[in-house]
């Protein structure tokens, strides 16, 4: 691919990239992408900080969304049950344990297909306990009304996550019951609250690398840049359409990695789900990379995920430090 890459400059983030440049960052080779990476994310991070963050599944199962991965849609049969959304008091209790674990961050997540105003209360409630515990606070609950996203912001929410999954291309081929267009509405209507945005995505649902480049090219040519960025590898749960995923080269992995730092390079990179089954030397390469947050616990959402002494071997192997708070 004969295209000119116009050098990231990591002091005035683009917003002007062409999907062809995002691709011919991932045609570079191995090596150097890398090394372009962690130069840019050196300019904005400490590179031996991770941010720490903790997820509680604050409403799991029976999710009216058939996107292809997720254990909890009510279309599959993936052996999760449906609960009632969780009171406020054991939530708090939660993220009280979470940050008594290490955890600087607090994300709570919803099954639903959007936030309907009669549960508004309870989850304020939610978001402002546990912000008064200290931590930064991050929720997902589907999609969002503009008044919403502005009670959220009220109720002391800093940042909300809503995925666009993948490039604009393959997204049809992972969910149908909601357009790309209602999750950038999703983010439209957070960014107008006042609160930070946490937008990402999911590799190895079998889509290819100009699909991997699209979905960062998306997120790289938003209004703002996501102030979180998290790469899931995908956890292939049986009884879902992608259960059969054949997994992402390793090495491809990282380029993703590279290429979310280089293209958003102020974003916090987390490297999210998929790290139960990353090898340590994985997980290392990923961090010089650029990614630069964890989600610590055992268990992420309904799937397995790395326990607390796990990632305390691995930050002390590598002689890295939790983030320091803001």
């Amino acid at each position: 691919m004969n295209v000119h890459v116009r050098p990231a400059d990591p002091a005035l983030p683009r917003h002007d990239w062409t999907l062809d440049e995002v691709a011919a960052l991932f045609e570079l080779p191995f090596t150097e992408l890398v090394f372009r990476a962690a130069e840019v994310h050196r300019r904005w991070f400490d590179p031996t900080e991770l941010q720490l963050s903790q997820l509680l599944s604050v409403k799991t199962g029976g999710c009216a969304e058939n996107c292809g991965y997720c254990s909890q849609s009510a279309s599959f049969k993936t052996g999760v049950a449906a609960t009632k959304l969780m009171d406020a008091k054991t939530v708090i209790d939660a993220a009280t344990e979470a940050k008594a674990g290490g955890a600087q961050r607090f994300c709570m997540g919803a099954a639903w297909r959007d936030l309907k105003d009669r549960d508004l209360p309870k989850v304020a409630a939610m978001i402002s306990g546990v912000k008064a515990l200290g931590l930064e606070t991050c929720a997902t609950l589907g999609m969002l009304t503009a008044d919403q996203a502005k009670a959220l912001k009220a109720a002391g929410l800093d940042y909300y996550n809503h995925n666009l999954d993948t490039g604009p291309d393959y997204y049809d081929k992972v969910v149908t019951t909601r357009t790309y267009q209602d999750r950038l509405d999703t983010l439209e209507h957070v960014r107008a609250a006042g609160m930070s945005t946490c937008c990402g995505g999911i590799v190895g649902m079998g889509e290819t690398r100009r699909d991997r480049a699209g979905l960062l090219h998306a997120l790289a040519t938003l209004p703002a840049h996501p102030d979180s960025l998290p790469v899931n590898d995908l956890m292939p749960i049986k009884g879902t359409p992608l259960a059969g995923s054949a997994p992402v080269d390793a090495l491809e992995f990282i380029r993703v990695i590279a290429v979310a730092r280089l293209v958003c390079p102020k974003s916090m990179v987390r490297l999210s789900a998929g790290r139960e089954h990353m090898s340590r030397e994985l997980q290392a390469l990923a961090f010089l990379a650029g990614a630069n947050s964890i989600f610590i616990g055992g268990t992420l959402l309904t799937t397995a995920n790395p326990e607390k002494d796990t990632d305390a071997a691995l930050l002390a192997d590598l002689g890295m430090r939790p983030m320091a708070s803001a």
